[in-house]
């Protein structure tokens, strides 16, 4: 896989260098903190002229003069999140059919600003973990644990006999965000913008929440709905001493 972009690189410089393979810095381009980065953990780096990394990049219009080539991405087993001590367990956030990779990234961007949050993803009917959402992401993708399973019901139930709550967002009739008591620990499903969450996930909720909406009758963008119910989680729940700012296990 490719990471594109300053911040990317240099997010995944502090947080995983082990799993960066090379890096590409285009000539003439203010690349300083990442050679500095790079220097002071001893990763390889190659300087290209503008038309040799423009080559390599492709059209990849976004990345700054800077590109490395770094490991596949790797999901981590959901079991190993349920495994830890409930007090430690960060919020899972299931997205049912969320298939854009923007809105995925950004809500990998969103979730490790917040710290102490996963996601949950099918493996179809949804966005992965690609170029597209690491450059979205920013970096985010060190911080945040994702999971990916076969099926986001058997996911809930499976959570569920673990101790946590699950706790779905619709568009009308849940309880307005900020009457919400959130319990712990916790799984948020998400569900598509057009259709929401499908109705065998809808049974498995122990609560529904709705975000306010007194302006016009529209939606919110998934992404939006997600970073206004994280943060509610983010300032309501009480932090877990000594997690944040973990970067995940790759």
């Amino acid at each position: 896989m490719r990471l594109y972009g300053k911040r990317p690189v240099i997010e995944r410089l502090k947080a995983a260098p082990e799993t960066i393979r090379m890096l590409y810095l285009q000539q003439e381009t203010d690349s300083s903190e990442v050679v500095q980065a790079a220097k002071a953990i001893k990763r390889p780096f190659v300087s290209l002229s503008k038309p040799a990394f423009a080559k390599l990049a492709g059209e990849e219009v976004h990345a700054q003069g800077v590109l490395a080539e770094v490991d596949p991405f790797r999901y981590i087993p959901l079991a190993d999140l349920l495994k830890r001590p409930e007090t430690q367990r960060p919020t899972l956030f299931l997205l049912d059919r969320v298939t854009d990779p923007q809105n995925l990234g950004n809500i990998l961007r969103t979730l490790a600003c917040f710290g102490r949050m996963a996601i949950v993803l099918p493996k179809h009917d949804s966005a992965e973990i690609n170029e597209t959402v690491l450059r979205i992401a920013c970096g985010g993708e060190n911080y945040v644990p994702v999971a990916q399973v076969t099926n986001l019901v058997t996911a809930c139930e499976l959570a569920k006999e673990a101790g946590t709550w699950i706790v779905g967002a619709v568009v009308s009739g849940g309880t307005p965000l900020p009457q919400v008591s959130w319990p712990h620990p916790l799984g948020v499903v998400i569900g598509s913008e057009g259709e929401g969450i499908r109705p065998g996930l809808k049974k498995h909720l122990e609560l529904t929440v709705t975000l306010p909406m007194q302006g016009a009758a529209l939606s919110f963008n998934v992404a939006t709905a997600t970073t206004l119910i994280a943060y509610e989680i983010a300032v309501r729940v009480p932090p877990v001493p000594g997690t944040k700012g973990t970067h995940t296990s790759r």
